[in-house]
């Protein structure tokens, strides 16, 4: 038997809608109506984990999860000075460093952590799991990305190529560091397992 974790992302809040960089809002109706609608596609899992974003907590209860970890490695990326701020406004402000941040995978962005640091925390994390069974995380989008790079041992710059949208499943079977991966999948398409 292998293990398998399924990679949750939130769903829909109004820094989602406004692509600004998380600034702890709360899900919205329709990400709380659309959660509560998905639930009944996730099997009960092993192990149930969560990013210690308000939007990844929240998601995580209205899907039935609990109780949940929150582990430092899967936590959400920390953006530094571009918390809470859209990507528009730093854009505007800094096109240099937007550009580098897509770019270079070592470039902080905001003086918060790089690319390179999210995937590999998220790496060491993936590598430290033992035994069977499912583990279910409702994770950041970018957690889920950094998933995938590990998981085909992609370059980081494969980073920005991975789309993740809110309350998809990114899959990854396989042990013994080799993995398989599948991608999107609506949560609501799932099938329990």
């Amino acid at each position: 038997m292998s293990r398998r974790v399924w990679f949750v992302s939130p769903a829909l809040n109004a820094s989602l809608r406004e692509a600004r960089f998380d600034d702890g809002a709360a899900l919205d109706a329709a990400g709380r109506a659309a959660a509560v609608a998905a639930a009944p596609a996730l099997p009960a899992p092993n192990l149930a984990v969560v990013s210690g974003s308000r939007r990844c907590r929240e998601t995580a209860g209205l899907l039935g999860l609990g109780p949940v970890a929150a582990p430092d490695e899967l936590a959400a990326p920390d953006t530094g000075a571009w918390r809470g701020r859209t990507l528009a406004e730093v854009s505007g402000e800094s096109p240099q460093d937007v550009g580098r941040w897509l770019g270079d995978p070592e470039f902080r962005a905001g003086g918060g952590e790089s690319v390179a640091d999210v995937c590999g925390r998220v790496s060491r994390w993936l590598d430290a799991l033992d035994g069977d069974g499912l583990v279910i995380g409702v994770v950041e989008p970018e957690l889920a990305r950094a998933a995938v790079v590990h998981a085909l041992g992609a370059p980081l710059s494969a980073y920005w190529r991975c789309d993740v949208a809110p309350l998809t499943v990114t899959e990854l079977s396989g042990r013994g560091g080799r993995w398989n991966v599948r991608c999107g999948r609506p949560l609501a398409e799932a099938p329990a397992r």
